[in-house]
């Protein structure tokens, strides 16, 4: 799988209600022992990652995330912007910065929320 289509199916997980696809989707996409850290957490492997995103859902119940550019990768390393939706209004936009296994799969991703900070001065 090309890294593009390993993110989008990681990102329809996000917006996957039932906990058994949501499995599925991340068999394909997330490495067995993958890392997940965002500024509300980290969890390692693919089950917590079930449970992280069914968190998510529970709290942020209405809202999806898309993934809203390109998947710029180099190496084994990627980048990608989303944006995160209460209906069709943009609540919050973000990043994530990746490493894939050697297979393709995700191993490590790091989310970012908002855009970059300004300049201090």
């Amino acid at each position: 799988m090309e890294a593009a289509e390993v993110i989008a199916t990681y990102g329809a997980a996000w917006n996957e209600a039932d906990d058994v696809r949501r499995l599925a989707l991340l068999e394909r996409a997330w490495a067995d022992e993958g890392v997940y850290h965002d500024p509300t957490g980290r969890v390692v492997g693919r089950e917590a990652l079930v449970a992280h995103i069914a968190g998510f859902r529970e709290m942020m119940a209405g809202h999806t995330v898309d993934v809203s550019t390109g998947v710029d990768v180099y190496s084994d390393c990627f980048r990608f912007g989303w944006l995160m939706r209460d209906g069709g209004d943009v609540v919050m936009e973000g990043m994530d910065f990746g490493e894939l296994s050697t297979d393709g799969r995700i191993k490590r991703i790091f989310g970012f929320f908002g855009p970059f900070p300004p300049l201090d001065g």
